[in-house]
């Protein structure tokens, strides 16, 4: 019930009015079972802008900690996340693509769309990257078919780090339904998963229009904040000064 308070009456209308979002493509998203929305990630705005324009229920795998912070406003947030439907998925250790794979598959199997980001997590600079293949697990195991979704305008939006959001106006971008029951059974496969997953991911970027990056989101990130703390540490060696030497 608190879901559709959210949605109608509280968080729908302002990020309507904060956004002003552009829908297009709506149609392609189907009015009755299973199927994956899997766009990119530009904005923490992401995870309600969607659910807020579409007619259909849409749950949305979620990072755990979310769901663990520390004292009041931890509790209140993760309480927030459950009533829009976020599901807590924890992205660490061996076991975490499988678990989100498990909650993602039982999202589908009470025929209910499911949300996803291929590429695990936000980009940090408005780039499209690479999408990992848990989306192409799920679509082939659950034989359902995958709506690919654009977001624009979100990064300049609400950028990395920015608490409150800037009012500008995004546009939301559905594309066609894609069909892979071609590959029915080949869900093991990795060839197969690695193809299904660039398929989607070339559908994401023929909407959006970003510019694309063939690495893992989180691996240029961490590339790129070594990067800097190399640069600031080499600067700082640079600028300190030598000790003067007394003179005799």
């Amino acid at each position: 019930m608190f879901y559709y308070v959210l949605k109608y009456v509280l968080l729908g209308p302002l990020l309507r009015l904060v956004f002003r979002p552009r829908i297009e493509g709506l149609e392609h998203v189907p009015a009755t079972g299973a199927a994956i929305v899997a766009g990119n990630h530009l904005s923490f705005s992401d995870h309600f802008l969607m659910p807020a324009i579409l007619k259909r229920r849409i749950t949305f795998l979620a990072k755990k900690e979310y769901f663990t912070g520390p004292g009041i406003k931890g509790r209140l947030t993760a309480a927030f996340f459950r009533s829009a439907g976020q599901i807590p998925v924890d992205r660490t250790g061996k076991e975490a693509g499988q678990a989100a794979i498990r909650e993602g598959l039982g999202v589908l199997t009470k025929d209910e769309l499911l949300g996803i980001y291929p590429e695990g997590t936000r980009s940090h600079d408005g780039r499209l990257y690479k999408g990992k293949v848990g989306v192409a697990v799920m679509a082939l195991k659950a034989r359902v078919p995958v709506i690919p979704c654009a977001m624009i305008g979100t990064f300049e939006a609400q950028p990395p780090g920015k608490v409150i959001p800037n009012v500008h106006p995004v546009k939301i971008r559905f594309g066609e339904p894609l069909d892979f029951s071609r590959y029915e059974g080949m869900e093991n496969e990795k060839a197969i998963l690695r193809a299904v997953t660039d398929e989607i991911m070339y559908a994401i970027l023929a909407l959006s229009e970003q510019e694309y990056v063939d690495q893992y989101a989180a691996v240029a990130k961490a590339e790129q904040e070594a990067a800097a703390k190399a640069k600031a540490k080499a600067k700082a060696g640079k600028d300190r000064k030598l000790p003067r030497l007394p003179i005799s």
